[in-house]
């Protein structure tokens, strides 16, 4: 919703204070189309020549985010909590009976109470294999924290790719806004035996190159780049507090405990309240009773 709002406040800010001023828009939208072409045509050739096809679809599934926001919401955090803690008090009790869930998630009965998480491949794999590995009897725990934190870190790295991609395309928009103008202000010089009116509205046609490059870079794709990752960002924490709760468990913590730590170590706008979640333990409780 907000990103709607930002584009419409830019194009009537812009736009609107052109008019107000006594620009006129007919020399922009008569130049617009071919600038669009050379401006947006390059930049979306520099685009592809820059990033493999699966950056490319990276990108444009992300660009998303920037309407839809975070997937993760504050309710889906106390779910995450309660499902860790039921997986926790398993491996705890019962090591045996852990498996069934760990090796087939798909079908488990506990992560089937949490649809949302269970169809959500990166959590599901972070979640099992931690497990796995931690049922393994590693003599240093350590060693399942080190490549935790190395797969925590990698998966944020690989899905800020779109960002900078963005981001890089953003930057040479401008750029590629100053070819447009030369190859208008070529096509000027080209007819400099015109009247002076003639003229004015070639070389005005020229400067839109110039003024799209830049709108377009500072306006539209860079704040995209940034959005992007802001959301990125945040939907990471989701994955943080996955780790954390893992890690205290590998340091044989109770699962009360465990469950406490990653809540404390979770944002304060999406962090359940203490209440909250121990209400939601407790119905886990007594429903497994």
């Amino acid at each position: 919703m907000f990103g709607i709002v930002g584009i419409l406040v830019i194009f009537v800010m812009v736009f609107g204070g052109y008019m107000l001023a006594g620009g006129k828009l007919g020399v922009i939208l008569k130049a617009l189309p071919f600038e669009m072409i050379m401006i947006g045509g390059a930049a979306v050739g520099s685009f592809l020549l820059a990033n493999d096809l699966a950056t490319v679809k990276h990108t444009l599934k992300d660009l998303g985010k920037v309407f839809k926001g975070p997937k993760w919401k504050p309710g889906d955090y106390r779910d995450l909590l309660c499902l860790l803690f039921e997986l926790v008090r398993i491996a705890k009790v019962n090591p045996v009976g852990l498996e069934e869930h760990i090796e087939n998630p798909e079908e488990s009965s506990v992560f089937s109470r949490y649809p949302k998480i269970q169809h959500d491949h990166d959590a599901i794999e972070l979640i099992c294999d931690t497990l796995r590995a931690a049922s393994m009897n590693y003599d240093d725990p350590n060693q399942v924290e080190e490549v935790l934190d190395k797969r925590v870190e990698k998966a944020q790295h690989h899905a800020l790719h779109s960002s900078h991609a963005l981001q890089s395309m953003a930057d040479a928009l401008p750029a590629l806004g100053i070819v447009a103008a030369v190859l208008g202000v070529i096509k000027t010089m080209g007819s400099i035996d015109q009247p002076p009116e003639i003229l004015g509205k070639m070389i005005g046609g020229a400067l839109v190159g110039t003024f799209l490059g830049v709108f377009l870079a500072y306006g539209i794709v860079g704040p995209f780049a940034t959005r992007v990752k802001a959301v990125v960002e945040e939907d990471g924490h989701f994955y943080n507090l996955i780790r954390e709760v893992l890690i205290a468990n590998l340091h044989n913590h109770p699962a009360n405990m465990c469950i406490e730590v990653g809540r404390q170590n979770t944002p304060h706008h999406v962090r359940p309240s203490f209440t909250d979640l121990e209400e939601a333990i407790r119905a886990l409780k007594q429903e497994a009773a």
